[in-house]
Order: structure tokens, then C-alpha cells, then sequence
């Protein structure tokens, strides 16, 4: 049957495919002490993180050497083929919306929605963006205008001349834009088709059905599934490690408390022990709690800045950022003959490496609560939307904090993203400009809490299907093990090397997986075509 199935699939012209296949969910898994465990991702996996851990604490020194070495390498050596990669995956999310592939529902014809749309759009919203939004609102914008003596603005762009003010601004809304989410939609529409349309297991393996066959249940399967083990439990690490930092900074800000290596670590025990609570209360009562208090709060501290910084400015900034976004994305998209090496190898293909190493984590949490929703509808809404809700947010935090400082002020934001690097501030540092600031500082701390508490929950999640052979039910005490690895390697990055040990990781896993995101694109187009003709 299996040749058969695989030769059919192979076909150039089918009309429709059945993408049979023998294998039955968890039938590799193995249950020692009562757990459910696919042999040998989960044990490999488990194994060379915890490998990496012990090495990374026990030679911190040399871990920060190599990471810093690590990053920068990757990031120029490879800038062509992230890039080139994004752009042809962005440019075939697009063409989904608009083809009539568009149409195939995912679960199939009659398949309901699972969650309400504010419950749905919240949950993806607060997965993919995590700490993001909070971290390099105010730092990225700032950075790439002020400066370096302006060696990091985009495409080399003079502020100085009329109209490019804000092009900090528009080369921030390139990372947080179309091309991220792009990545995140693929992988999660991917998933979605192949566990909720053609009943395969939900797992990265599954998406290679159509030209492995039976083989994807094997080897290359195990290695698939490993790699993105890998990739999502670094990519998400670089955001907790992120969020430890800055949730130091307000601690010192609003508390008084000095940061320290030692604060940071307590500081991601401590939060690891609260998703832990969130773990074992589950995906409704944990995880999408969470993730609605977090759009409730993160939507008030944004109206808050918009009003004291002026609602007519915000929005005349915003259209006129995105005009520019617009025009100048293809420049911004071309890895060839860039002189703005700075901000294209020291910001855009670092980006670019960490998106992808975050896909399968967001991709599959997305495809997890996706049932029920067509796939132009799926696009619309984890491409278009948070695209311009991302470009809003920038656009609000960092153009008032440019504004603050074109009028001499914003000192915080100056001593920690101009005078000397410390991104972990300039959030608070932008916050002391405003009213209020007593009660909105503290307010922003609890909301960093819970963005990195929701963050560890939902990739414990995810890692812990993909390690589980695709079971949605494996047992809790699984997903307690990785939650708590999670914190384990963000400290060990960290202690070996910080912010630079932290990129790196995410970079060394994001330029492989760019691989498997790319053949996962062939393989879900000819799923969609299948799924078409059975309408």
C-alpha cells in the first residue's frame, strides 16, 4: 500500500490525493513510569539539550566566546539565502489568499471553529509576538535613528532630510511585518492541513508526507522532528532570556532592586514555577486566560501612550510610516549590493534566523486552536492583522519616543538605547517621560510577566506534541519537564555568553530549518490542491 499511496502522490496530475498511511498515532512511543514518549525523539532530544545545558554552565567563558563569534558569522555568511527564503515565503501566503486553494476549510467542509475570533486572534497574537512588542517598541526605532552615528539606519537613509524622520520606524515595522508572520503562517497552516484535513499525526514529520511517504515515519522523520525540537526550544529561549533581562530592569525601576546575573536567574525559576501552574490548569484555563489578559492589558497600556502623546500624531505617523513600508519593502527585501551592513547583517537576517526558529512553537500552537477556519481566512488573520497591529504599536512607542528626543527630552530612552546599549531599559526609560508613571510602570511589569509566562507555557506545549509522536493528550508531567528545560537553557545561555549567546542559538537553529520550511511550502500546496478538489 505504502508505494503505491507514494506513487500516487507523486503523480503530476492527480485528481485527488488520499494520502494513506499504515501508521497509527503513538505507535513508536514508548510508556516508561507511566509516560507516553516517541522513541527517539523525545530521548534524544532530551538528552543533547541537557548535554548543552551542563557544557554552556560548566565553560561559560568559552560559551560566551563562541557565541560571540557564532551570531555575527552566520548572520553574513547566509544574509542571501534567509532573505531570499523569506521573500518566497511570504510571496506564497500571499498567493494563498487570493487563489482558490483559499477556500479549503480547515478539519474540513463542515469543521466549527474551536475559539471565538477574540479568543483565537488573542492566543496567536500573544504566541507569536511574546515579549516582542515591549522589548524593542521603543529600542529598535531609536537604535537605528540615533545610533552608531546613523550606521544603522536602513539603507542608509539621511533622517535629516524632510520626510525620513521616522525611517527607524519603517525599517522596525520590516522585522515585526509581513515576511515574519509570513513564516509563522506557512508552518501553522502546514500543520493545520495535514493533522486536521488528511488525519496525520500532529507533528513537523506529517508535512512531508507527500514526497516521503512511509518513509517520513523513520529516520528522516526522527530528524525532522529533532531539528525542530532544536529550533523551537532556542528560538523561544532568546524571547524568555529577553523578557528575564527586561523583567530586571523593571524590578530595579519600579522596586529599587539592582540587576544581577543572580536576579535574572531567580527571575526565570520564578517564572518558569508560574507557567508551571499554568501547564497543569491546560490549554483554556491556563494558556488562553493568559493570553486574553494580556490583549486587555497590552491594549491599555497602548491607549494610554496614544492619548498622552497625542491621537492625531500617532495615527498621521502611522499612515505615513506604512506608505513608506509599502515602498520601500523591495528595496529592504534585496540581500544584494547593501551598504547598510549594520542594520541588514546586525538586524534583518538575525530577525529573519529567529523567526523561523520560532515557527514550529508558533505554528503549531496556531494550528492547535485554527480548526474550523478557512485558510484565506487562517492568512488574513496571522498575516495581515497582526501586521498592521505590530506596525501600530511600533509606530506609537517608538515615533513619540523619536519625538521626545527631536524635542530634547526622553533622557532614560538616550542613556540606555544612545549614550550606552542597554535595550533592556529603554522601555522604562520612554515610560518615565509620560504621567502616571508610578502606576503604568508597575502595570507594564506584570503584563512582561505574563507574556513570558504564556510564551513558556505554549512552547512547552508544542514541544511536548512533537516529542510525543503528534498526542494532544500525553501525560502533564511531560509538559512540567520541558517547561522546566526551557528555563534550564535560557540560563545557561544567559550565564554563557547574554544577549549574544541568546541571538546566536537562535540563529545556528533558524538558517537549517529555513530548509524545512521551504520543502514544507511545496508540501502543503499539494495538499491544498487536493483538499480543492474535494470541494
Amino acid at each position: 500500500m505504502a508505494d503505491t499511496s507514494h506513487k500516487k502522490m507523486l503523480d503530476p496530475d492527480p485528481r485527488v490525493w488520499d494520502f494513506e498511511t499504515e501508521y497509527e498515532l503513538g505507535q513508536d512511543n514508548i510508556r516508561p513510569l507511566g509516560l507516553d514518549i516517541h522513541n527517539p525523539v523525545f530521548i534524544v532530544s532530551g538528552i543533547l539539550i541537557m548535554g548543552f545545558v551542563i557544557a554552556a554552565l560548566a565553560n561559560q567563558e568559552a560559551a560566551a566566546e563562541f557565541f560571540g563569534w557564532l551570531r555575527p558569522w552566520l548572520t553574513s555568511t547566509f544574509d542571501w539565502f534567509l532573505v531570499l527564503s523569506v521573500n518566497a515565503i511570504t510571496l506564497f501566503c500571499l498567493a494563498l489568499i487570493v487563489l482558490p486553494v483559499g477556500k479549503v476549510r480547515i478539519g474540513g467542509k463542515d469543521a466549527k471553529p474551536d475559539y471565538s475570533y477574540a479568543g483565537w486572534i488573542a492566543m496567536m497574537f500573544a504566541a507569536g509576538i511574546g515579549i516582542g512588542l515591549l522589548f524593542f517598541g521603543v529600542l529598535e526605532p531609536v537604535y537605528y535613528n540615533f545610533s552608531e552615528n546613523g550606521g544603522a539606519r536602513p539603507l542608509g537613509i539621511d533622517i535629516t532630510q524632510p520626510g525620513n524622520e521616522y525611517i527607524g520606524i519603517v525599517g522596525t515595522i520590516h522585522h515585526w511585518g509581513l515576511e515574519g508572520w509570513a513564516v509563522y503562517a506557512a508552518v501553522g497552516l502546514s500543520l493545520a492541513i495535514f493533522a486536521y484535513n488528511l488525519n496525520l499525526p500532529l507533528t513537523l514529520r506529517s508535512a512531508f508526507f507527500p514526497l516521503l511517504g512511509e518513509k517520513v515515519w523513520g529516520f528522516w522523520g526522527h530528524v525532522i522532528d529533532t531539528l525542530a525540537v532544536f529550533a523551537t526550544l532556542f528560538g523561544l529561549t532568546t524571547s524568555l532570556g529577553l523578557g528575564a533581562q527586561q523583567v530586571a530592569a523593571g524590578l530595579n525601576e519600579v522596586f529599587g532592586i539592582a540587576p544581577s546575573p543572580m536576579l535574572t536567574v531567580f527571575i526565570i525559576v520564578g517564572i518558569t514555577l508560574i507557567a508551571l501552574g499554568s501547564v497543569l490548569l491546560g490549554m483554556d484555563a491556563g494558556v488562553k486566560r493568559l493570553s486574553e489578559i494580556n490583549m486587555i492589558m497590552a491594549v491599555g497600556l497602548f491607549l494610554f501612550v496614544v492619548i498622552v502623546t497625542g491621537i492625531g500624531a500617532t495615527f498621521s505617523r502611522y499612515f505615513s510610516v506604512m506608505v513608506d513600508y509599502v515602498t520601500l519593502l523591495p528595496a529592504l527585501s534585496n540581500p544584494f549590493g547593501r551598504e547598510d551592513t549594520s542594520y541588514f547583517h546586525g538586524w534583518t537576517t538575525f530577525y529573519w534566523a529567529w523567526w523561523i526558529a520560532w515557527s514550529p512553537f508558533v505554528g503549531m500552537f496556531i494550528a492547535r486552536i485554527s480548526r474550523g477556519r478557512t485558510v484565506r481566512e487562517f492568512v488574513l488573520c496571522a498575516l495581515i492583522a497582526p501586521t498592521a497591529v505590530c506596525a501600530l504599536w511600533m509606530s506609537t512607542f517608538g515615533g513619540a519616543a523619536i519625538d521626545m528626543l527631536n524635542a530634547g527630552g526622553a533622557e532614560g530612552v538616550r542613556a540606555t538605547v544612545i549614550d550606552s546599549y542597554a535595550p533592556e531599559g529603554a522601555l522604562f526609560g520612554f515610560l518615565k517621560e509620560l504621567p502616571l508613571y508610578s502606576i503604568v510602570a508597575p502595570i507594564s511589569l506584570v503584563l512582561i510577566v505574563i507574556f513570558f509566562v504564556t510564551s513558556s507555557d505554549s512552547g512547552s506545549l508544542v514541544i511536548d506534541t512533537i516529542t510525543a509522536g503528534g498526542k494532544l493528550d500525553a501525560p502533564v508531567v511531560q509538559r512540567v519537564w520541558w517547561c522546566t528545560l526551557e528555563g534550564l537553557v535560557a540560563i545557561a545561555l544567559l550565564l554563557g555568553g547574554g544577549l549574544n549567546a541568546l541571538q546566536g542559538a537562535a540563529v545556528s537553529m533558524g538558517i537549517p530549518f529555513t530548509l524545512v520550511v521551504l520543502i514544507m511550502c511545496y508540501c502543503l500546496w499539494l495538499a491544498l490542491r487536493s483538499e480543492y478538489r474535494k470541494l
